[in-house]
């Protein structure tokens, strides 16, 4: 048993799963709603328009969500149908399954995000409120980001969850963290500093946020580097540098190894220990 006989199962399964179907219908209504509203705005900085800034939220706050609960389940769900200790009596090593499982739903993923951006993109155009296709191109890549990071995330979280309530209690919890209490820990937490401490710190923590770091490289690229304050100057000299796009790129290499290292190690330790 290899990666790639891994991955098709997980394919099977992540279509299978009536929680994909939700959350492609969920996306694809919250979609065409947001293209309607916005489909008359045209304010912006350079291409970050309202119609852009707005759909980036809602992939923001919906894609990591998803991806960590789609992620994380895959594997609690192995562990609480005894599968899990039966695929690692096999002789298939924890970094193959666990790798293996990362592509199946990465695809599974992606197919719902693209199914999503079909659809409104057809009743958009149907409608004469259809975005360009550059913008979609962007808007996948960011998309495609931000299930990259986040499912590394997630199948950590899977390894160190015993059950389906604690991976999802973790879920919601660093996605709570991450995506909608991160401004107010910040302003809670870093308000006290001076001036030029803040600034400095501020750009060191904006690397422990995924969602942040990411939100504000693909703002940059859009031209639209302006609309953060001076705090982040040094983040949008570093996103408009000619290696800014390698930086990233080894930015979210790290981030993605990172926690792919520590479910392996989890799970061989586990597999030891039984």
């Amino acid at each position: 048993m290899n990666i790639l006989t891994i991955a098709k199962k997980e394919l099977k399964l992540g279509f299978r799963n009536p929680w994909s179907y939700t959350f492609v219908i969920t996306f694809s209504l919250l979609s065409i709603a947001l293209l309607f509203i916005n489909a008359d705005v045209e304010a912006g900085i350079g291409q970050y328009t309202t119609m852009t800034g707005t759909m980036m939220n809602l992939l923001l706050y919906f894609l990591p969500l998803m991806t960590l609960m789609l992620g994380s389940f895959s594997v609690t769900t192995e562990k609480e149908d005894g599968n899990w200790h039966l695929l690692l009596s096999y002789p298939l090593s924890s970094s193959n399954w666990l790798i293996g499982k990362y592509l199946g739903i990465f695809f599974v993923i992606i197919a719902i995000v693209s199914f999503g951006f079909g659809i409104t993109g057809i009743i958009g155009l149907l409608f004469g409120a259809a975005f360009n296709s550059s913008i979609g191109l962007f808007l996948l890549i960011f998309s495609t980001l931000l299930i990259v990071i986040f499912l590394a995330l997630a199948i950590f979280i899977g390894t160190v969850s015993e059950n389906r309530w604690q991976a999802l209690t973790m879920s919601v919890s660093i996605w709570i963290i991450f995506v909608l209490a991160w401004p107010i820990i910040m302003i809670s937490t870093l308000s006290t500093l001076q001036y030029q401490t803040l600034k400095v710190i501020l750009q060191i923590v904006t690397l422990l946020n995924p969602a942040e770091f990411t939100r504000i490289f693909m703002i940059v690229q859009l031209g639209g580097g302006a609309v953060f304050g001076p705090e982040y100057i040094r983040w949008v000299e570093w996103a408009n540098s000619s290696f800014g796009s390698l930086y990233f790129a080894l930015l979210c290499f790290i981030w993605v190894c990172f926690f792919m290292i520590f479910a392996v190690y989890i799970t061989e330790r586990g597999r030891k220990h039984g």
